[in-house]
């Protein structure tokens, strides 16, 4: 895990994990039940959109710390309905 819970003005990051030389922003939805809609459901284009800004905004400030360029970048989604647990790799 390289970092959890990063904000800036535009919103929120869960996690931004490392899996060798990609950087992996990673959005986790919980609900109770699926009911209404799994969690991986709710995140939406403009989630999607909100997104790659934020995960934009994420690596021009480590650019600016000095860390090295990534070689990818992928957005994963990991859907928690009660008990149960979905990783959806390269969501979108």
């Amino acid at each position: 895990m390289v970092d959890r819970n990063w904000r800036c003005a535009e919103g929120e990051i869960d996690l931004v994990v490392r899996s060798g030389d990609v950087v992996v922003f990673v959005e986790v939805k919980a609900r109770a039940t699926d009911r209404f809609g799994t969690p991986a459901t709710a995140v939406d284009h403009r989630k999607q959109r909100r997104l790659r800004i934020l995960a934009t905004r994420w690596l021009a400030q480590r650019r600016a710390e000095g860390w090295p360029p990534w070689r990818a970048v992928r957005f994963d989604v990991v859907a928690v309905t009660g008990t149960r647990v979905e990783v959806v790799r390269a969501a979108f």
